[in-house]
């Protein structure tokens, strides 16, 4: 004759809701999506030069959704996951390395890698602008 088995009397494992992530896995999880966002990108550079090959017509038109609000705001997110995934994945780098591992260490490679987005992102918009 079989038994059923007891529950067990200890507590379930909590689910990712409840632990507080650190900085390191919220720029890591990130890194991942802006890596699948920036395929996105590069679908957008592709219908840039593929309008450019249909002629001026074509090229016209995709000049004007680029040059709209929403054209500015897919071009910034871009460029702001471009540069993100850059500094993020130099700082894969110095980590495959064996460098910057202790906690302070990374603390501070945190902050060099948002430091970076921000001033890489805006000095080129700055230039672009200009």
């Amino acid at each position: 004759m079989t038994q059923t088995a007891k529950p067990a009397d200890r507590p379930l494992s909590p689910h990712l809701q409840v632990y507080r992530l650190p900085l390191a896995a919220w720029l890591s999880i990130t890194h991942r999506i802006t890596g699948v966002g920036l395929t996105g990108g590069m679908l957008l550079l592709t219908s840039w030069i593929v309008s450019a090959a249909y002629g001026g017509e074509s090229y016209a038109a995709f000049s004007a959704f680029v040059g709209s609000p929403l054209g500015y705001l897919l071009l910034a997110g871009f460029s702001t996951a471009l540069f993100y995934h850059l500094c993020n994945g130099i700082r894969h780098l110095f980590w495959d390395a064996g460098l910057n591992l202790e906690i302070v260490e990374t603390r501070r490679a945190n902050m060099v890698v948002i430091a970076g987005t921000v001033a890489l992102t805006a000095l080129s918009w700055l230039l672009a602008l200009a």
